[in-house]
This record gives structure tokens, C-alpha cells and sequence, in this order.
């Protein structure tokens, strides 16, 4: 079992089950959302994360019509994000995962987005929009 949280501690939350299609993702809503040149984001069934303590601060966000986001309320940090029409799937911000999830980025996506003063330094494949989903 992993677990995570937000920056200041009042949200914290359990994955049950395993992290897979780990990418860093380079669209301007990501880019915007995490002031950062990309987010790191692992996928995990639904039915495998757990709230631990602050639901009763935890907001969501509709980034666009078919994804909302999930953040804290009190420190603003990123949580999850999810899509419309995927209800058994969530994605989780691998940045609030506490220690080594064991598992690493396998992909960008989203590079023809990508910030224009950003280079990616590494080999890993390049998606100009959302890559395979790894099984």
C-alpha cells in the first residue's frame, strides 16, 4: 500500500492497488494547474484510492470539459485528476506520493503543448497528444 498527501497535511489518501501509465504530461492546463513545465500523473483504478483524512477540504475543478481535478483546499496542492466516461479510472499526482512509488515515468505526452523554454533531456518516447495506455 502506498499512501500521499497534499503539501500541508490535511489531505491524506491510501492507493490499495497498483500505479501504472506513468507520464509526464506537457499540455498548458497541466503546465498552468502545477506552475511547472509538466506534471507527473500515475494511473490507478478508482476503487483504489482511499481518503484518509481532509475530504471536507478537498475541491474539484473542471479543467475542461471532460477532466476534473481534485485539489487541497488549504495549501492548493494537486491531487487527482479524472474523465468524464472513465469512472473506474483515477489519475494521481506522483509528486504527492510519499517515498518511491516503485514505479517511473514511461512516456511524455503532450509534447506538441510542451512549454517552448523547456528541452526534455531524456530518451523516453514522446507523444504530440495522449500516448497508448499501458496495461
Amino acid at each position: 500500500m502506498l499512501r500521499g498527501g497534499c503539501l500541508c497535511g490535511a489531505v491524506r489518501y491510501a492507493l490499495t492497488g497498483p500505479l501504472r501509465d506513468v507520464h509526464h504530461c506537457h499540455c498548458s492546463v497541466c503546465r498552468r494547474a502545477h506552475g511547472t513545465p509538466f506534471s507527473t500523473f500515475a494511473r490507478v483504478a478508482a476503487a483504489d484510492f482511499r481518503l484518509e483524512t481532509g475530504a471536507d477540504r478537498v475541491r474539484a475543478y473542471r479543467s475542461s470539459p471532460p477532466v476534473e481535478r481534485t485539489f487541497c483546499a488549504v495549501c492548493g496542492a494537486r491531487l487527482t485528476f479524472r474523465v468524464d466516461g472513465m469512472p473506474a479510472v483515477l489519475w494521481v499526482s506522483l509528486g504527492t506520493v510519499d517515498g518511491d512509488p516503485g514505479v517511473r515515468p514511461g512516456a511524455h505526452v503532450f509534447v506538441a503543448s510542451k512549454a517552448p523554454w523547456h528541452e526534455i533531456s531524456d530518451d523516453l518516447p514522446r507523444h504530440p497528444a495522449y500516448g497508448p495506455i499501458q496495461e
